[in-house]
């Protein structure tokens, strides 16, 4: 699989990224046999980039399920996750970003995964109480112990990632090198508000809901009644299903196959064009899903098809 560098760095990352937030224990997850099989099918397709969170599962249950199924693979890929979301939102529903909490959460992340280090390290959600300064030079000692060997974020607004890049500079510090944040075909707004913060700081997007949380599989239909196991069913996803997306989806499952793909493939090779994008983080639920991912992004867009896409999205 293509292999792209992430941010100004060396660190190479599989164009389509393994989100491993189905794995460990809250409802509809992946039990380890269940995730252990889309780990392999995901290694075997090439995929080096696997992303997860501490907040993920149940008390950091999808690391804990990635370091037990990762062994000897461990050194073959790049391990992502992140810190700041609370852990317990009984006793906090803070973000945070403080030294104090940072050198406690890697501790546990590393027990978790069952390694000595992380390669790329992910601030989760900014924390309005801590100043940015303190963060970043609590993950650069994190650097220095060799604890942590990249950092970057997620959910950052596109001036809380300049500023972050000018304290970086201005202080001497490891820069963070990319950004997590929502795009897809159907949500473009970062076009306008993050690319140019990415453009001007020289980091990448590693785009989430790739597909629209599942909007951009063809699963979901014009005048055809939502699955009552989906995603869509959840009340969090249901404002995303629209009359309006349901009439773009058909646009777009014509023009893939009138050139004898299918959504989901026009979906992951569309961000893959972009060349902001390292890396398109999908998640999984079976082996199937993964190889077809990675697949997807085999199919290359022309400039003729990139602007008739722009029409139909409204772009």
């Amino acid at each position: 699989m293509e292999k792209r560098r992430l941010g100004q760095s060396g660190l190479l990352v599989s164009v389509v990224g393994l989100g491993c937030n189905n794995f460990g224990g809250l409802k509809q997850s992946l039990d380890l046999e269940g995730a252990r099989k889309v780990v392999h099918a995901a290694l075997d397709a090439g995929v080096n980039f696997f992303d997860t969170s501490d907040s993920y599962g149940t008390n950091g249950g999808s690391e804990i399920t990635l370091g037990e199924i990762l062994g000897s693979n461990r050194e073959e890929i790049v391990l992502a996750t992140k810190f700041a979301s609370p852990m317990n939102r009984e006793k906090s529903t803070r973000y945070n970003g403080s030294r104090g909490y940072i050198m406690k959460a890697v501790e546990d992340s590393l027990r978790r995964l069952k390694t000595d280090y992380i390669d790329l390290y992910q601030y989760h959600f900014p924390d309005p109480q801590t100043p940015i300064e303190e963060t970043l030079r609590a993950l650069d000692d994190l650097i220095h112990q060799g604890k942590v060997r990249y950092i970057a974020c997620s959910n950052l607004a596109p001036w809380q990632l300049v500023d972050a890049w000018w304290t970086s500079k201005h202080h001497n510090l490891h820069s963070l090198l990319s950004t997590q944040a929502e795009y897809s075909l159907l949500e473009r707004g970062a076009e306008a508000t993050l690319f140019p913060a990415l453009e001007r700081t020289g980091m990448s997007l590693l785009p989430y809901f790739p597909l629209a949380s599942g909007l951009l599989t063809g699963k979901y239909r014009k005048g055809q009644a939502v699955p009552a196991d989906s995603r869509m069913s959840m009340s969090y996803f249901q404002s995303r299903l629209t009359e309006e997306r349901l009439d773009t989806v058909e646009k777009l499952i014509a023009f893939a196959e009138a050139r004898g793909h299918t959504i989901l493939e026009l979906a992951m090779s569309w961000l893959a064009s972009n060349p902001l994008v390292s890396s398109v983080i999908a998640g999984a639920t079976k082996p199937e899903q993964v190889t077809a991912n990675a697949r997807a992004v085999t199919w290359k867009l022309t400039a003729e098809d990139l602007a008739e896409l722009n029409e139909l999205t409204g772009k």
